[in-house]
């Protein structure tokens, strides 16, 4: 006569139609079944570790928390073993199969649907299918519980996964708790190897809060840092574990550790890296966060927690209120995770931004190392305002580098726009003639050295309804009232105001260069902002800068040279000596050499020169007469 309770059992319909598509599927990540298992045993050890802590009693309280797992490899089985909180015959019924409470329906639809094997794994990540994940790798399983609570019995659960299971009474001795026997598939024998076991408890598990023995072996022995409080952990716990995640011989630039708990439950361990990892220099320097549901990891960098500007970070985020058997494909749709981003990004930001007040010589250590990333953040319009307040410039002005706030405090009186320049280096900054008014009226302007600035100045706009311009933009009548802070060496040689005649002679130099330059130039006029250059090029359109134009040039692919307006100046002493030529003789043709000379030269300095063959032969024209004339002196 059977025992009491016992008996043969058919799973549900569905439950059937998950388990021939998990038995017979070619899923890929079939590890994962280990993962399962060891969590639910940490919930068993959870549970009654509460009922402990809430003062009840429970069979065996003395009973160590932990969880084993042992092979048998002649055998062909593993075993997972834990001292939790163990199942009474009729939650042995109703816990093993959970999943029938929630989305089997539709796994089983959309299982049925996939198409081909990529498919399928993105399905069977998607629901949780817990428990039955094991006969993926199982020809049997046999469960053995007893239960904390109701001790007087022990049950067994027994099935092949094809339809059918049967419970019946175990030994009396059974100890407290839940022991997982499965008996593996031939094309699944590498589970029945400890090493393998443990690789894969390493990547999934390792920061389980209760011990996980493979063999004699504990397993977990790194400590979930980022559960712990702040107070209690000190830097060289850091560093050992910012070393353990990523594999860096050295220890982390900064430490960003936080929690929150409303709208949702997190805990995250950032770290910032001393050295960037974009080594080419391709903004390539996201990594991703881990991501952990209680203690265990759901992906391995997760690169939607963060956005693109802050993924030089390296660390783990953990959460109680994320499903546990959650996808990939539903995490970037999961209103909870969205939550989770945008607070962990807020905390980043503001930490980033204390550091920038308090320590700025750090932080500009760091902006080194990650400001070419973190200008990736021009898109962030969420965050624009801390963005702008943590990017970092070089001025002609000032030793280190400067902040958008620290530029304005500098403001000359009147000045109300923010003004800046693209440059090659720094050194090119001597010779940009665009800076020339700046330099000689004082006025301080912000170098840009990549071409992700003019997107990072053309996105912000303005800043504390300051316009950021760049200096082929400028006001020049405004800068032209400024009294002059900074004489030119070459003052004392300024020539003197052309006479009304020689101005009328100038009109028509300048008519003669446009001739020799055509269509090449949309103009040829007299600048206002040149102090010491014979020459500049100047953008027509008054909107785009010539950085932003070429950026947008070469992503249409268009390597034409665009025509430019040429500015004059007329008090450069070599724009005089050809004033002089033009006046003896308007076709001369040295005024032809001059002014294709003066036009490549203005290209080279602008970037757009490509061919330089006609520029070297005409210096070399150059060169030939200027030393026929120098040895006659």
């Amino acid at each position: 006569m059977a025992a009491k309770g016992a008996g043969n059992f058919k799973f549900k319909a569905e439950i059937r139609q998950l388990l021939e598509i998990l038995v017979h599927s070619l899923y890929s990540n079939k590890e994962i079944f280990l993962r399962e298992l060891v969590s639910n045993a940490s919930d068993a050890l959870d549970k009654i570790r509460f009922r402990q802590l809430a003062g009840e009693e429970v069979l065996s309280p003395d009973t160590e928390l932990d969880i084993h797992v042992s092979t048998d490899k002649d055998a062909n089985i593993l075993t997972v073993t834990d001292t939790g909180i163990g199942m009474t015959r009729d939650e042995l019924v109703e816990n093993i199969g959970t999943i029938a409470h929630s989305g089997t329906a539709d796994f089983v639809r959309q299982a049925q649907e996939a198409k081909d094997k990529s498919q399928l794994d993105s399905v069977i990540g998607q629901f949780g299918v817990g428990f039955y994940s094991v006969f993926m790798v199982a020809d049997e399983v046999i469960v053995t519980t007893r239960s904390a609570t109701a001790p007087d019995e022990s049950w067994v659960w027994k099935s092949n996964g094809e339809g059918t299971f049967t419970i019946t009474p175990g030994a009396e001795d059974a100890p407290r708790g839940t022991t997982i026997e499965v008996h593996l598939k031939d094309d699944a024998k590498e589970y029945a190897d400890p090493d393998r076991l443990k690789r894969i408890i390493e990547r999934h598990s390792n920061f389980i809060s209760h011990p996980i023995f493979v063999g004699e072996d504990r397993v977990n022995t790194v400590e979930a840092l980022w559960r712990e409080p702040k107070f209690s952990i000190k830097q060289e716990q850091y560093d050992e574990f910012y070393k353990f995640l990523t594999f860096d011989s050295e220890g982390p630039a900064d430490v960003i550790h936080t929690s929150a708990d409303a709208p949702i439950q997190f805990n995250a361990l950032l770290f910032v890296p001393s050295k960037s990892m974009d080594l080419l220099g391709g903004y390539q320097g996201q990594h991703g966060l881990d991501l952990y549901v209680r203690r265990v990891l759901i992906q391995h960098e997760n690169k939607d927690i963060l956005p693109e500007y802050l993924g030089f970070l390296r660390g783990v985020v953990d959460s109680e209120d994320l499903p546990l058997n959650i996808s990939r494909e539903t995490l970037q749709e999961n209103v909870l995770l969205r939550k989770i981003s945008q607070s962990v990004v807020k905390h980043v930001l503001s930490h980033l931004k204390k550091k920038a007040e308090n320590e700025p010589e750090k932080y500009a250590e760091f902006w080194k190392e990650h400001g070419k990333i973190f200008k990736l953040g021009y898109s962030d319009f969420a965050h624009r305002e801390d963005f702008a307040e943590l990017l970092r410039f070089e001025t002609p002005a000032m030793p280190e580098l400067t902040s958008l706030a620290s530029y304005v405090e500098r403001f000359k009186e009147g000045q109300k726009d923010i003004y800046y320049v693209t440059l090659s280096s720094r050194d090119a900054a001597q010779t940009n003639p665009h800076l020339e008014i700046f330099r000689k009226k004082g006025v301080e302007v912000l170098f840009l050295y990549e071409p992700i600035d003019e997107f990072v100045m053309d996105s912000l706009a303005v800043y504390k309804e300051h316009r950021m311009v760049s200096v082929e933009l400028a006001d020049l009548a405004w800068l032209d009232e400024l009294p002059d802070e900074n004489k030119s060496d070459d003052d004392s040689t300024k020539p003197e105001a052309m006479t009304e005649e020689q101005e009328k002679t100038f009109t028509g130099l300048l008519e003669r260069i446009k001739e020799i330059l055509g269509e090449r130039v949309t103009e040829v006029r007299v600048s206002k902002r040149l102090k010491d250059s014979p020459v500049c090029l100047v953008s027509p359109d008054s909107h785009m800068t010539s950085g932003m134009q070429k950026i947008m040039r070469m992503m249409s692919k268009d390597e034409s040279i665009p025509p430019k307006a040429m500015e004059v100046n007329p008090d450069s002493p070599l724009i005089r000596n050809l004033l002089e030529i033009y006046q003896k003789d308007s076709q001369d043709d040295y005024i032809n050499l001059a002014s294709e000379q003066l036009y490549e030269a203005a290209l080279l300095q602008e970037g757009y020169l490509t061919d330089p063959h006609g520029l070297v032969s005409r210096i070399q024209d150059h060169l030939t007469r200027s030393s026929s004339w120098y040895k006659g002196r």
